[in-house]
């Protein structure tokens, strides 16, 4: 995606902020851009946003990025950094979608349960 169309979508204010305050630090494999900025006011803590590659959604940030922004890493990811065979790509959150998962039972996916398997005992006071 080209830069000045990612850009159109922010607003003026966090284009203007960024473009005066904000450092570009780096961006991850989705086309997400991280900035860092100063503390401003009484803050103690260098101030680190993401400009969002699209729709504006937190759970497109990964996990290493996650890290940075919240402070919990020191340095921003490095791009060469290994991915791991057991780490997965980024799947949105699909919560209210068709795409939802429904377990069995559900209304939404036909409200048919499996019939219980007759071990159950319900509680019963003393």
């Amino acid at each position: 995606m080209p830069l000045y169309s990612m850009e159109i979508r922010m607003s003026l204010g966090t284009r203007l902020f960024t473009w005066l305050q904000g450092t570009y630090v780096g961006s991850d494999g989705s086309g997400n851009r991280y900035y860092r900025g100063r503390p401003i006011g009484g803050r103690k803590r260098e101030r680190r946003w993401v400009i969002y590659a699209g729709e504006a959604e937190a759970s497109r940030v990964p996990a290493e990025w996650h890290g940075w922004l919240h402070g919990t890493a020191a340095d921003p990811p490095k791009a060469e950094a290994p991915r791991h065979e057991w780490q997965k790509d980024h799947l949105p959150n699909l919560t209210g979608s068709e795409l939802a998962y429904r377990p069995p039972g559900h209304t939404l996916a036909g409200g048919k349960r499996a019939p219980a398997t007759g071990d159950y005992e319900p509680w019963t006071p003393n």
